[in-house]
C-alpha cells in the first residue's frame, strides 16, 4: 500500500477507535451504577457490561466473515447503525427504569464493538511487516481521546435530564457513533489479497494448524488473559469506590486515568516493540499487572485506585498490542479472517466471563477477592512470556513469505 494511502487510513481508523473507546469508557464509568440502580438483584449490576462483551464474543467470528465478503468499510459502517440503536434503547430503558431493556441495549452496543475491534487489524493488514506494530499502535492511540471524552462526558451529562441519572449520558453516545459513521465513510481500505497479485500463492492452512503454532498460542494467552485481568479489575472498580464512599466525580477521574493508561503508551509502544522486541514489552506489561494488584491490596484511598488503575491500563496496552503484533506474524493474508476471528472470539469470551463475575465477586466478597482472583491469570501470562524469551531464537517466528507477502490490492 502507498504511503499516501497509509496516512489516509490510519488517522481515520484512529479517530473511529477514539469514538468507539470514548463510548465504552463512558459506559464503563456509568453502566455498573445504572445497573445497580435498576436491578432488583444488586449482584447483577455489572451484567449489562458483561452482555456487551458476550455480544462482542459472539459477533467476532460472523463480523470477520461478513467483512471478508462485503469489505471492512461496509461492515464498519453497518455496525455504527447498531451502536446508534443501542444508545437510543439504553436511554429509553433508563427513562422507563427497565433493567432488562437496559441489558438489551448492550446487545446493540456489543455488535458495534464486535466489528470495531477489527480497526487495529484493518490498519495492520494495510502495511508491510515492519510497520504493523506502528500501525496497530497509532490506531490504538486513538483511545487517548477516550480518556478525555468518555468519563468527562459521563460526569457532565449525568444529570442533564432531571430525575433520570445517566439518561443524557447514553443519549450522547448516539452522537459519538454518528461521528464514527461519517469518519468511516472516507476510508479506502485494501481488499483481500488476490492470488494473482503474488508470484507464489500460499497454501491456506486449516485453523487448527495455524492455532497450534507456539507464537499463536502465546499471542492468544497474552491478549486474552491480559484483557481478562484488565476487565475484571476495571469493571469492579466503580462498585468498590462507591462502597468505600468515593464520589462519582472521583470514580470518573480514576476511569479517565485508567483509559489514558490504556492508550497513551500507544504513541510509542510500536517503537518500543521494534527496539526491544515484543516479548520484552509483554514482560513489562505483566509485571505492571502484578504491581497493580499489590497496590489495590494496600489500601482504598483515591491515590491507591489512581496508581493501580493507571498501571493496569499501561500493562494492558503492552500485553494487548504485543499480543496483536505477535498474532499478525502467524498467518498468511489469505488466512487472516479466520485467525483474527478466533483470536477475538477467545479474547472476548474471557472478557465476558471477567465482566460477568467481577460484580458478583465484589458484591458477595470484597475488593481483595477481586484482586486475588486475577493473580493466577497473571502467573500464566508470566510463564508464557518467559518461555517465549527463552525459546524465541529456536522458533520460526517470522516466516519470510508472511513478511514479504503483504502487498494488497485497493478497492
Amino acid at each position: 500500500m502507498s504511503i499516501s494511502s497509509f496516512y489516509r487510513n490510519v488517522p481515520l481508523l484512529a479517530f473511529s477507535q477514539a469514538m468507539m473507546m470514548s463510548s465504552m469508557s463512558l459506559i464503563l464509568t456509568a453502566s455498573a451504577l445504572v445497573g445497580y440502580a435498576l436491578a432488583e438483584d444488586k449482584s447483577l449490576s455489572t451484567f449489562p457490561v458483561a452482555v456487551i462483551f458476550i455480544t462482542i464474543m459472539f459477533t467476532s467470528i460472523p463480523a470477520s466473515m461478513l467483512m471478508q465478503r462485503i469489505g471492512r468499510k461496509s461492515g464498519f459502517m453497518l455496525a455504527t447503525l447498531f451502536g446508534v440503536t443501542g444508545g437510543a434503547v439504553a436511554t429509553i430503558a433508563i427513562m422507563q427504569s427497565s433493567f432488562w431493556l437496559f441489558v438489551g441495549s448492550s446487545v446493540f452496543i456489543g455488535i458495534f464493538n464486535g466489528f470495531g475491534n477489527y480497526f487495529r487489524f484493518a490498519a495492520a493488514d494495510s502495511v508491510d511487516h515492519e510497520h504493523k506494530s506502528r500501525a496497530i499502535s497509532l490506531v490504538m492511540a486513538g483511545g487517548v481521546v477516550a480518556a478525555i471524552i468518555g468519563p468527562n462526558l459521563a460526569n457532565l451529562t449525568r444529570d442533564s435530564i432531571e430525575g433520570m441519572p445517566f439518561a443524557g449520558s447514553f443519549m450522547s453516545i448516539m452522537v459519538i457513533y454518528i461521528l464514527a459513521l461519517v469518519t468511516l465513510s472516507f476510508l479506502k481500505l485494501p481488499s483481500q489479497l488476490d492470488s494473482s497479485s503474488t508470484n507464489k500463492p500460499n497454501r491456506v492452512r486449516p485453523l487448527f494448524e495455524i492455532a497450534r503454532q507456539p507464537k499463536f498460542i502465546i499471542a492468544l494467552i497474552c491478549s486474552m488473559l491480559g484483557y481478562g485481568v484488565m476487565s475484571f479489575i476495571m469493571t469492579a472498580t466503580p462498585l468498590s469506590m462507591n462502597h468505600h464512599a468515593h464520589s462519582f466525580s472521583d470514580t470518573s477521574f480514576i476511569i479517565q486515568w485508567h483509559v489514558l493508561g490504556m492508550f497513551a503508551p500507544s504513541f510509542f509502544t510500536g517503537a518500543l516493540i521494534h527496539r526491544f522486541g515484543v516479548s520484552r514489552i509483554m514482560l513489562i506489561g505483566v509485571i505492571l499487572g502484578f504491581v497493580c494488584v499489590a497496590t489495590n491490596l494496600f489500601g482504598h484511598s483515591i491515590y491507591h485506585y489512581w496508581l493501580a488503575l493507571t498501571l493496569l491500563g499501561v500493562g494492558w496496552n503492552f500485553l494487548f498490542i504485543g499480543g496483536t503484533t505477535l498474532l499478525t506474524e502467524t498467518y498468511h493474508p489469505e488466512e487472516r479472517s479466520k485467525a483474527q476471528a478466533m483470536n477475538d472470539f477467545s479474547v472476548f469470551t474471557m472478557v465476558a466471563i471477567a465482566s460477568l463475575s467481577a460484580g458478583s465477586l465484589q458484591h458477595h466478597f470484597d475488593w481483595q477477592a477481586v484482586n486475588y482472583g486475577v493473580i493466577p491469570l497473571l502467573v500464566i501470562i508470566l510463564i508464557s512470556v518467559i518461555w517465549l524469551i527463552l525459546n524465541e531464537k529456536n522458533l520460526d517466528f517470522a516466516p519470510e513469505d508472511i513478511k514479504l507477502n503483504s502487498r494488497l490490492n485497493v478497492d
